[in-house]
Formats: C-alpha cells, structure tokens, sequence
C-alpha cells in the first residue's frame, strides 16, 4: 500500500490535511484512517482506544481484516489479565 499511496503521517500532524488532500487527489477518496486519525486528534490507529475499529473492517486500509482480528484477540487478552 504504501508503494500506491506513498505513506502515512500522523493523523494529528499539522500536514495531515494537506496529505489527505494528496491521496484523495491521486486515489479518488481520502484515506478512511488518515480521516478517522486527524478527527479524533489521533497520531495513527494503533494509539485510539477503539482500534481496531469499524473503519478499518470496512476499508481494511493499511490493515487487513485478518491481523485486525488478531490484534482484537490480543488486546482482549491483555485486557483480562
């Protein structure tokens, strides 16, 4: 992916919105999680207290629906201990 779209910024960087408008431009669509992170003030995905979230179920951009599932079964389990 990020051959295509050449990288993420952090979502709370200030070139973010600039960056979104690049991809949107070269891609036809923002970035579902570039969006997501600069509405929530988020740096990347990892550090919302959501992820993994709806957003990147539908999109599955960068991540696929399968290490989404791993990653939800991992924090569930450190979550319980």
């Amino acid at each position: 992916m990020r051959e295509a779209c050449g990288g993420c910024v952090p979502g709370n960087d200030p070139r973010a919105e600039a960056r979104m408008k690049e991809i949107e431009a070269m891609m036809g669509a923002p970035c579902p999680a570039l969006f997501c992170a600069t509405r929530r003030g988020m740096d990347y995905c990892l550090a919302c207290p959501d992820f993994p979230c709806g957003v990147l179920y539908k999109w599955e951009i960068p991540y696929s629906k399968t290490l989404l599932d791993l990653i939800g079964r991992f924090k569930r389990t450190l979550e319980q201990a």
